[in-house]
């Protein structure tokens, strides 16, 4: 457990770098691409792109940006897991996202459009909880 734990310490310490974040938050809308192409090659180049930044990025210089502290306190928030609203709008974004696979399944752009972006405006809204979660935390000590 401890080796677990250490390594998801290793992985924030570097997905909390903004441009590991935003590049994530930007790449979300590939996820379906495969889908609507019907592509196993294009699923494992998106899959290795999604397994792969968060940690391509260093460390960054400090913690203080907006992405950084939204991904510190979704660290935080993953290992305490409260039922909060950040609960329902990550279930939120996910039923979006999932919306938006099933209608790339079935190549309807307009459905799969509006359902990504919704899903990726959702994420924003829940990064937002989560710098108020990381620096709620960090206040308290």
């Amino acid at each position: 457990m401890t080796n677990l734990r250490a390594l998801k310490r290793a992985v924030f310490a570097r997905h909390c770098h903004p441009w590991s974040a935003w590049t994530r938050w930007a790449s979300a809308p590939l996820v379906l691409v495969p889908v609507w192409r019907r592509s196993w090659r294009d699923a494992a180049l998106v899959a290795a792109w999604m397994a792969i930044n968060p940690v391509v990025f260093g460390k960054p210089a400090h913690e203080r940006a907006w992405a950084s502290r939204a991904m510190l306190g979704e660290e935080r928030w993953i290992a305490e897991r409260p039922r909060d609203t950040a609960m329902a709008v990550n279930v939120a974004a996910t039923v979006a996202g999932l919306t938006g696979v099933v209608a790339a399944r079935r190549r309807h752009a307009p459905t799969a459009a509006v359902a990504s972006a919704t899903s990726m405006a959702l994420l924003l809204a829940y990064w937002e909880l989560m710098v108020r979660y990381h620096d709620q935390h960090n206040e308290a000590g």
